[in-house]
């Protein structure tokens, strides 16, 4: 019975080396560094977890980073000590660093050796995120997060105040115009229930204004500063009209206009796409809208938000699987979960052929507008200094201009002064 229980023991053995059973080593982990934070995350997270559950052979390991500048403080800090992730976002101004220090992987490698990926796929993608991914005529990175501006308007206190609900303010005079009616004061104390808007000092929304007056940021080598143009003028002047002429508008910090929006105290708020993500889980008890923002002499929209890099790794297994999960994420029915989930815009065009993005604009038509921003969209600077020369335009022109400190022109020649020299530093 001894001989025969220890021949049963041997031969167990030997089928179950025989049929190695699957460990963690057996699949790819992806170090995926992020700033998804709040309802973003939570949307990232769901999408991961789908990857991860219909890809058994690779688990992405999605690590939130905290804020932008602290991912960029991480990333920088990793790539110093050779501890970087495999995949994180990354904005185009950081790319240019991680080029000079050869440290990522460009897309356009792994879309030359996949089949699947053809070239009517590549074409699927709007043009400004291929631009915007694309250094010195090579596809580098590729679309992640991707947001344009929006006017979020209050319904309900349009029509209380006489305004067609359905018909928000298309250009800059008249959303002064809106503005100036929907400042209100009805007990004449000196002190607004109401505003027209408020406003952030914010980088984004003076580079949209700049465009739309008819300027540009940089020259087309990005070597000469043109925001200090009699249109980077006009752009500070619009703010300082709404601040300090017409008093239709203040300044809210962080999430402060925002929440001042939810609370009936402002009529429009202008702000990321995104913004109605953060709003709808607070809660919105009134009829809001959604539109593309007020336009001037020219349709044009900055989009923000950030793109995905594959870093160097020794394991070329890693590179391809961390290619699986960009090429899987914005495929046509990922990016239109995506934008369902986020309000990111999607990066493919077919996404609106899905049933839910279908579905929002015909119950929303008037946010047709918004996406159809994509379609007259251009892309913030890519050279590495201006990621530093966007809080430069925040704290020492935006700041200092609408109260009262400098002039626009004066403040804006000091920006370009700045960036200029930086960037003959970088090339000496």
């Amino acid at each position: 019975m001894k001989k025969i229980f220890i021949l049963l023991f041997i031969g167990l053995l030997l089928f179950s080396c025989g049929k190695k059973a699957k460990t963690p080593t057996d699949v790819i982990q992806i170090e995926f560094w992020n700033s998804m934070g709040g309802p973003l995350g939570e949307a990232l997270m769901f999408l991961v977890n789908e990857f991860n559950e219909t890809h058994p052979g690779i688990f992405i390991n999605a690590i939130n980073m905290g804020n932008y500048t602290a991912l960029s403080q991480k990333l920088m800090a990793s790539l110093q000590t050779g501890n970087q992730p495999d995949i994180a976002q990354v904005f185009e101004s950081w790319t240019a660093n991680m080029i000079d220090g050869d440290v990522i992987v460009p897309i356009e490698d792994f879309i030359k050796n996949d089949p699947d990926f053809t070239e009517q796929k590549l074409a699927d993608i709007y043009p400004v995120f291929i631009q915007s991914n694309t250094v010195n005529g090579k596809l580098v990175t590729f679309p992640f997060n991707k947001s344009v501006r929006v006017l979020y308007y209050n319904k309900d206190i349009f029509f209380q105040n006489g305004i067609d609900p359905n018909k928000p303010p298309k250009t800059w005079d008249s959303f002064l115009e809106y503005c100036r009616k929907l400042t209100l004061d009805a007990d004449q104390n000196g002190v607004n229930e109401l505003h027209g808007t408020t406003l952030k000092i914010s980088a984004w929304q003076f580079e949209n204004l700049l465009l739309q007056a008819g300027g540009e940021i940089m020259s087309a080598d990005e070597k000469e500063a043109l925001f200090n143009s009699p249109e980077g003028v006009v752009a500070l002047e619009f703010l300082t009209q709404l601040l300090n002429e017409d008093k239709t508008a203040y300044l809210s910090p962080g999430y402060e206009g925002q929440n001042d929006f939810l609370a009936g105290k402002v009529a429009m708020y202008e702000d990321s796409s995104v913004s109605i993500a953060y709003m709808k889980k607070t809660g919105i008890d009134f009829n809001i809208g959604i539109t593309s923002i007020p336009i001037n002499k020219t349709k044009r929209n900055v989009i923000s938000g950030t793109n995905i890099a594959i870093f160097k790794s020794e394991d070329e297994k890693v590179q391809k699987a961390a290619w699986e999960f960009i090429k899987w994420f914005t495929d046509t029915k990922q990016t239109a979960k995506w934008s369902e989930l986020t309000y990111y815009m999607p990066v493919r065009k077919s996404a609106f052929e899905v049933a839910e993005l279908k579905s929002r604009l015909t119950s929303n038509p008037e946010i047709a507008d918004v996406y159809d921003q994509l379609n007259y969209a251009t892309f913030e600077p890519q050279m590495s200094e201006w990621f530093e020369t966007r809080k430069y335009l925040e704290e020492h022109v935006i700041e200092k201009v609408v109260r009262g400190i400098l002039s626009p022109q004066k403040a804006l020649n000091n920006a370009a002064e700045m960036i200029e020299k930086k960037i003959k530093d970088r090339k000496s």
